[in-house]
């Protein structure tokens, strides 16, 4: 098992959609970040309090989904040191040109399929005219529109097995197993992992239709509740399709709304000032069955379509 922050953070990701324009004008207008340039079919977009250049790559496609999902490593002798893993585990793809702003860039894939990319060299985003902050420890102004995320904070994969993929990232990758979801017959239905002292960065749930490759959501940190309850009035006036919430997960404890992107990906808004993980001895909590019948912290039930609905979409939701 590598050592523990090789991986310094998830980095940015990339989305696909049928529907550029409508995903462009939803990530600007609602979420709050903005266009840095558009490259070909792909439009890129930077949360405020992002130090690197990308936040979110939307690209044009046939379907929705999720394409390549980037990490930046701790240091060039840890991106080495990574790259020899992956590469004895037999999951690299290889080396290619990294998106704007950062370097060199390895592409490899989890067991289930999804794509990544691990890179050290990053330019950082300088705020251009009229978006420079005032303070000099911000990325950028704050957005005077939408909801005003700050970040990226974690994605959730969905996997045919939730295990094999929960193990490559803890063993090749360095991170830290926080919660699972185990069912009665001791089969893990869900993990979520961490790169850093937050609570979760990736987490992979069980695809109930056994279709690799797919994504259940991905989410974006505000600052407080506050900011995820007005972030529901914003969707009303919007007319963004919120799927369920605001509430608070018993998992993580994190105050959540989910959205779909006019696209059909799953948005989650959640608030940046969840549980950190500091132990360096941490062991997974386990949920089990019983405790997840439940419901959430609160005893909102978890709705149907929170195990049906994912990207792309397969069977009678395609």
């Amino acid at each position: 098992m590598p050592p523990m922050h090789e991986v310094a953070h998830l980095a940015h990701l990339e989305l696909r959609t049928r529907v550029l324009d409508e995903s462009v004008a939803f990530f600007t207008d609602y979420l709050g970040l903005t266009v840095t340039q558009t490259v070909g079919d792909s439009v890129f977009l930077h949360a405020f309090d992002d130090y690197e250049q990308t936040t979110v790559k939307l690209t044009a496609h046939e379907t929705s989904g999720i394409g390549r999902t980037n990490v930046r490593a701790a240091s060039p002798e840890a991106l080495e040191r990574r790259v020899t893993e992956i590469e004895a585990g037999g999951h690299g793809i290889g080396w290619v040109d990294g998106d704007p702003g950062i370097g060199p860039t390895y592409l490899f894939r989890d067991p289930d399929g999804h794509e990544f990319g691990i890179y050290y060299e990053s330019e950082w985003y300088r705020a251009p005219a009229g978006l420079a902050p005032s303070l000099k420890n911000q990325a950028q102004a704050y957005p005077n529109r939408g909801v005003g995320v700050r970040r990226l904070d974690h994605v959730n994969f969905l996997g045919v097995e939730v295990v094999p993929n929960r193990d490559y990232l803890r063993d090749t990758l360095g991170a830290l197993v926080t919660e699972q979801i185990v069912l009665d017959d001791g089969t893990v239905a869900g993990s979520w992992t961490t790169f850093t002292n937050k609570g979760y960065d990736a987490v992979y749930t069980r695809d109930r239709t056994a279709t690799p490759g797919r994504l259940h959501h991905i989410a974006f940190a505000t600052d407080t509740r506050a900011d995820i309850l007005r972030a529901a009035d914003i969707a009303i006036d919007q007319g963004v399709f919120i799927e369920t919430g605001p509430h608070k997960h018993a998992i993580q404890q994190t105050f959540f709304l989910y959205v779909y992107e006019p696209g059909g990906n799953r948005i989650e808004l959640c608030n940046a000032g969840a549980r950190l993980v500091l132990a360096p001895d941490w062991q997974p909590v386990d949920w089990t069955e019983t405790e997840r019948a439940k419901g959430q912290a609160w005893g909102l039930k978890t709705i149907e379509s929170f195990h049906t609905h994912g990207t792309p979409p397969v069977g009678e939701n395609a």
